[in-house]
């Protein structure tokens, strides 16, 4: 290789170093630090796993930086997704800024360095959106299955929206110390993360997923306030297909603000909360046959009856689901046109009763609440 040394010298010393004395411009590409040729191995692979730069090396990288701007979009796009997806993510973004590149890839990004945040933060901005990116990498195991109940890593819409939900504070900030303020962050930070994304030439999928994620990390919930209508408002907003993700960002955000707990009451509350409402309810709507159904093959009118053969037909469908077929459904409902229906009403709400509290029961237990 051009770019570093391979004898065993080097290794045993883990340093890389340039080869060639000559202008590193003359050298290497800056896409080179990214891409898959010995320099991308050191940056993504080699350093990260106990590999140094040698200092003189470090600062020819440093002075030839901007010529990162040269590259095609696209290019430094791809080798930027192969570091965030890698498993020392953290580590590569805080190396490309080590060595002035982040600058020239995502730099907004930088204007977080050092901006200290308020008294519910211990990091600053920039290092904030580091961890976030850490721990949407290396997730930590929590409960419930549906959302993050293996210690699955993250996907890249996650990992982009970990590292970029931020983005916008330094402009949004109001006031310094542990009062400070960043109002409508999140609002501008959809739209910054928008444009650094289409920049970058990512495409539209990612970018509105990426964007929408940002939107909404805010989101506040209140266990004693909010409604199971609430939470369906926020699934319309977001989209049942990305509660998954935003989970997996608030969760990032959580641990990458050194905050001990992943998922606190509140947010596993939140999560049986979205599963429940997202479920089918229990209710004469999972019956293979309705009302209508009743009317013509009963030749009756419309009225409390066929409200009470149908309880009493999901009674029976929740004992025995394979009930649940149009054909028997309907010989039963004309036993049951016969019948004193009353008492057999009651029981069946009783028993439908009884199914929905066993259920909850299962979706709490699954998320520890």
């Amino acid at each position: 290789s051009r770019f570093i040394q391979n004898d065993e010298k080097e290794k045993n010393q883990a340093a890389v170093k340039q080869v060639s004395q000559k202008d590193v411009k003359q050298s290497f590409t800056p896409l080179e630090i990214l891409e898959d040729s010995e320099g991308a191995k050191y940056a993504k692979q080699k350093l990260l796993t106990g590999f140094t730069i040698e200092s003189k090396t470090k600062e020819a990288i440093k002075n030839n930086a901007a010529w990162l701007q040269a590259i095609a979009k696209e290019r430094v796009r791809d080798e930027f997704v192969k570091i965030i997806m890698s498993d020392q993510s953290d580590e590569g973004v805080l190396l490309l800024h080590e060595l002035g590149l982040l600058e020239f890839i995502i730099p907004e990004f930088t204007k977080g360095f050092g901006v200290a945040q308020n008294k519910h933060h211990i990091y600053s901005i920039f290092e904030h959106g580091i961890f976030s990116l850490k721990f949407s990498a290396h997730p930590v195991k929590s409960s419930g299955t549906k959302f993050n109940g293996a210690r699955k890593k993250y996907n890249l819409v996650v990992r982009l929206a970990a590292l970029l939900h931020d983005v916008a504070k330094p402009q949004a900030k109001r006031g310094e110390g542990e009062n400070a303020t960043f109002y409508n962050h999140d609002i501008m930070g959809a739209r910054a993360s928008a444009r650094i994304l289409e920049r970058l030439r990512f495409d539209n999928e990612t970018i509105e997923r990426v964007a929408n994620l940002i939107r909404h990390h805010m989101f506040v919930y209140d266990v004693d306030v909010v409604t199971p209508a609430g939470v369906r408002r926020l699934l319309a907003r977001v989209g049942p297909e990305n509660m998954v993700d935003l989970i997996a960002l608030r969760v990032a955000d959580r641990l990458g603000s050194g905050v001990p707990k992943a998922q606190p009451y509140r947010l596993r509350h939140f999560q049986y909360m979205v599963e429940r409402v997202q479920n089918d309810p229990i209710s004469v709507k999972m019956l293979k046959i309705n009302g209508h159904d009743l009317m013509a093959i009963l030749q009756i009118k419309p009225g409390p009856k066929i409200g009470a053969i149908l309880d009493v037909l999901l009674a029976d469908v929740i004992v025995e689901p394979k009930k649940n077929d149009k054909n028997l459904l309907l010989e039963r409902a004309k036993e049951l046109n016969e019948a004193d229906l009353t008492q057999l009403r009651q029981m069946a709400k009783s028993r439908i009763e009884e199914e929905k509290e066993e259920e909850d029961k299962v979706i709490k237990g699954r998320y520890w609440v």
